[in-house]
């Protein structure tokens, strides 16, 4: 089975900038990309920060050109987003008593948990009895395979601000996975901006860059996370009963959006500017 990784889009207004670059121009290639080389996969699954600020505007974009997508979208939220906005922009996304953007759902390679660690007015994760509930019973409901996703790590990584703003109910988090340990097979996290892999206690995980910005690899820099301008990604995962496969797609900065309309028809090969 083969799924595409989004996270951390940032949007913000049309004709806006962010960090002087253009986030829908960044999404709309990466679309474009994603549509020419992986119209094939089973799923996206967006792991938060569709928009910088909860900006309406944003959301609105995001679903214009991740509706153009021929693959159904299975997404939660991050910091930077606002769940009213969202829930009005994507009034058909799942939700959780609660309100909560989250959902499970089974594939032939198992079941997709996607876990809401949003905090209104907070740059960190936050998981409250309520959600780590919901998550049990998620868990509970079936006895394969499970790939567990949400915006904030509930680890460490080294780099002195995000590990400040990862997921702060992470033991909380674990004490309800520990039971389950045997059956996840993967964890796909966002916030970092940052291809990155390894395991925490004993579980594979993955994330990826964002759309728009990087944050620097940077070990030094503690009170602000330093932007960067490395080359946009996403990615594709491939699932067997074998491995969980998860590769970077690149997009560099200079890549022009392949010709035709808005969302990548009747593209040519993608070069260079």
């Amino acid at each position: 089975m083969k799924f595409i990784h989004l996270s951390d889009l940032h949007l913000v207004g049309p004709g806006a900038t962010l960090h002087g670059l253009d986030p829908q121009d960044r999404l709309r290639r990466c679309v474009a990309q994603i549509r020419r080389f992986h119209a094939d996969a089973a799923f996206l699954l967006m792991t938060g920060d569709l928009t910088h600020g909860g900006e309406p505007d944003g959301y609105a974009a995001a679903r214009a050109m991740l509706s153009a997508l021929p693959m159904p979208l299975h997404v939660t939220i991050g910091n930077h987003d606002s769940r009213p906005a969202f829930r009005a922009a994507f009034p058909d996304a799942p939700v959780s008593e609660g309100g909560f953007v989250q959902e499970a759902f089974d594939t032939p390679a198992g079941r997709f948990v996607l876990l809401d660690t949003h905090e209104p007015g907070q740059a960190e994760g936050r998981l409250c009895d309520q959600r780590l509930a919901w998550l049990d019973r998620a868990l509970h409901g079936g006895s394969g395979p499970v790939f567990l996703a949400l915006h904030h790590p509930p680890f460490r990584v080294g780099l002195g601000r995000m590990d400040r703003i990862r997921l702060l109910d992470g033991e909380a988090l674990l004490e309800v996975l520990r039971p389950h340990l045997g059956r996840l097979r993967h964890l796909f996290v966002g916030h970092l901006h940052r291809a990155l892999a390894g395991s925490w206690h004993g579980i594979p995980f993955s994330g990826v860059r964002g759309t728009n910005h990087q944050i620097a690899l940077d070990f030094v820099t503690q009170e602000v996370a330093p932007v960067s301008f490395e080359a946009a990604g996403y990615g594709v995962v491939l699932v067997s009963p074998e491995a969980v496969v998860a590769h970077l797609e690149e997009l560099p900065l200079g890549t022009k959006t392949p010709a035709g309309d808005a969302f990548g028809n009747q593209v040519e090969t993608i070069l260079p500017a």
